[in-house]
């Protein structure tokens, strides 16, 4: 954070730092249209410094939600159109030799396209394993390795990924390692029948709204920053790793987890949910998290970071029904 702004009353940098989320999400909201709890949950993941990975058919905006935003916050951003023949190095870039006046051969380093500020993977699980993992160490560390070298990653750095849900021939599953390492697992559903209307009024026409740009990269590592120091109540702490470790099988854990919880979230989970109710509150315009904020946030954060067994399949019993009966105990 600036010099200026860790001086700067504490109390006005939060009411300065929500006005600008409130224009940031009302701009978004321009353009991307009966998606409002969608542009919310993505927002909070930005400012919660997280990667976001969007579940929804084609044609909902996914991919404009991606362009939009980051035309908001100032941000450069790239897209990765993920295919069962793309390589590690198309991600990540390569090195190619060269050689100079002098006949001098070297290697160069070429950056690929995750040299970004907010990187879309486009349906990530047609890419393949190996492709797959040259992600992970870029999500968890800002940096990728190339010939042992290790190479920084701008900052910030988002991951928006996007899986499509309805077509699963030439897919490869994401594996739990990389899905734990998405803050947000966001469904992205279909518009009610007076968003679709504004849809079809508002992108049929020659008239096409362009999206102001309302923060800076700075605004955004700075409001990043602030989450990090803003209080939390020893009740909503309390609450967040009671409620992710109820969802890990044991002895002390109730009766439908052991009954139908396969895997759980780890730490990472209770990391998440601790940094989301923060920016959750600070997109509401509040200076701390509410009981309220966990519980809206339990779904998107912890829902892919665990899996059910067949019986609880076979019952029709999905990891969001799990997670809402215990939220709603604690």
């Amino acid at each position: 954070m600036s010099e200026s702004k860790r001086t700067r009353n504490p109390k006005d940098f939060v009411d300065e730092s929500a006005q600008r989320l409130f224009r940031a999400r009302s701009e978004i909201s321009k353009i991307i249209f009966g998606q409002q709890a969608v542009v919310d949950l993505t927002l909070v993941t930005l400012v919660s410094g997280g990667h976001v990975l969007l579940v929804g058919v084609p044609g909902l905006a996914k991919t404009l939600l991606v362009d939009t935003t980051a035309k908001v916050l100032g941000l450069t951003s790239n897209r990765i159109q993920c295919t069962p023949d793309l390589m590690p190095a198309d991600i990540i870039g390569s090195e190619v030799l060269e050689e100079d006046d002098k006949k001098k051969r070297s290697f160069r380093f070429i950056p690929g396209p995750i040299f970004t500020e907010f990187l879309m993977a486009d349906e990530i699980n047609r890419a393949s394993p190996r492709t797959q993992s040259a992600l992970l160490q870029a999500m968890q560390e800002k940096e990728v390795s190339v010939a042992g070298r290790p190479f920084a990653l701008p900052r910030p750095f988002h991951v928006l990924a996007t899986q499509n849900p309805i077509e699963q021939e030439g897919t490869y599953p994401l594996p739990e390692a990389q899905l734990d390492r998405f803050m947000m697992q966001i469904d992205v559903d279909y518009p009610d029948e007076q968003s679709e209307m504004e849809i079809m009024l508002n992108t049929t026409s020659n008239e096409h709204y362009e999206p102001q740009t309302v923060m800076s990269k700075q605004d955004l590592i700075d409001i990043q920053i602030l989450v990090r120091d803003m209080p939390i109540g020893e009740e909503v702490v309390t609450s967040i790793l009671k409620l992710v470790r109820s969802l890990r099988p044991g002895p002390d854990a109730p009766d439908i987890v052991n009954e139908f919880v396969t895997w759980a979230p780890g730490p990472r989970g209770s990391q998440g949910l601790m940094l989301a109710a923060r920016a959750a509150a600070l997109v509401d315009g509040r200076i701390m998290p509410v009981l309220e904020d966990v519980h809206a946030l339990a779904v998107p954060i912890l829902r892919h970071r665990m899996a059910l067994n067949f019986k609880a399949r076979a019952q029709g019993i999905s990891v969001s029904d799990v997670i809402s009966q215990i939220a709603g105990k604690i």
